[in-house]
């Protein structure tokens, strides 16, 4: 399949979803906010691969959303009255979510390489990941503030789970800068490297790594971590006990201490692909 806005290459089990409009900062148009969710459900549904990276090409992650999409449906209604372009505006917004939350609802752990800045909604973007990661130029900027508005896709319900609570809040605000290294410092990324280079090729080997393990022990991984994110302690507990029951492979760990043993890489059984309909 071509996009418009980013090319995706799968190899080795590795999905690389790679934004491709360096020249408009990677801003988020009309074409990215539909192929997004299209590309991800598609290698999630069809198990094409076991791990997605998220890159850009450029010097910029992402400008976030470009103006001509949050001008579309909704607020430009012209003629019709206030409620009647809130109401669509509300939908407007709901479908824009949902681009994000299906990064989130992936079965494949999602990792994000982020260079430059990564502004407005590609904050709301890089949190809706399993992992982040940056170059020593990087930094993030929740500036819907600045621009007279409050951050809808995605920001808070995410920002203020993966770093310092009151931090979240501070650059919510303000809509200042966060730099790579705080933003390590405070948890929102898992790592900063020096280069862009040595970003991406970092990122690369830590998605090879999670790619050796059991599709099966990871898709259940990343489903308990975001319920445990969710629920009470009690209640995670719970769901893991019952999702073990149902689906600990001994086939898998088997075939782990065999390779173990053998010194080789387990050859484990894919995810089925999911089918539509009835």
């Amino acid at each position: 399949m071509v996009y418009a806005s980013f090319t995706v290459e799968i190899e080795d089990g590795i999905a690389h979803l790679r934004f491709s409009r360096p020249e408009k900062a990677n801003s988020m148009n009309a074409d990215y906010w539909r192929e997004l969710p299209e590309a991800v459900n598609d290698i999630s549904d069809n198990a094409k691969a076991r791990v997605i990276v998220l890159s850009a090409e450029g010097k910029h992650f992402s400008a976030g959303m470009d103006v001509s999409v949050f001008m579309e449906g909704g607020l430009d209604a012209d003629g019709a009255s206030r409620e009647i372009k809130a109401e669509a505006f509300h939908h407007k917004v709901k479908m824009l979510q949902g681009s994000f939350s299906a990064l989130e609802n992936a079965r494949q752990p999602v990792l994000a390489a982020i260079q430059g800045g990564a502004i407005g909604a590609a904050v709301d973007l890089v949190t809706a990941c399993d992992c982040r990661y940056a170059s020593e130029d990087a930094f993030f900027c929740v500036q819907e503030t600045a621009i007279g508005m409050t951050a809808d896709v995605g920001t808070f319900p995410r920002l203020m789970k993966v770093m310092a609570e009151g931090w979240a809040r501070q650059i919510c605000y303000t809509a200042e800068r966060l730099p790579a290294a705080k933003a390590r410092e405070l948890g929102l990324v898992n790592e900063v490297f020096s280069t862009h280079e040595a970003l991406l090729e970092g990122v690369m080997a830590i998605a090879r790594q999670i790619a050796a393990h059991s599709p099966l022990a990871v898709a259940g991984a990343k489903r308990m971590a975001n319920y445990a994110r969710d629920h009470s302690t009690a209640d995670a507990l719970d769901y893991v006990a019952v999702w073990n029951a149902a689906m600990l492979s001994g086939e898998d760990i088997k075939k782990s201490y065999m390779a173990k043993m053998e010194k080789r890489a387990p050859d484990y059984d894919e995810l089925k692909p999911l089918k539509k309909g009835l």
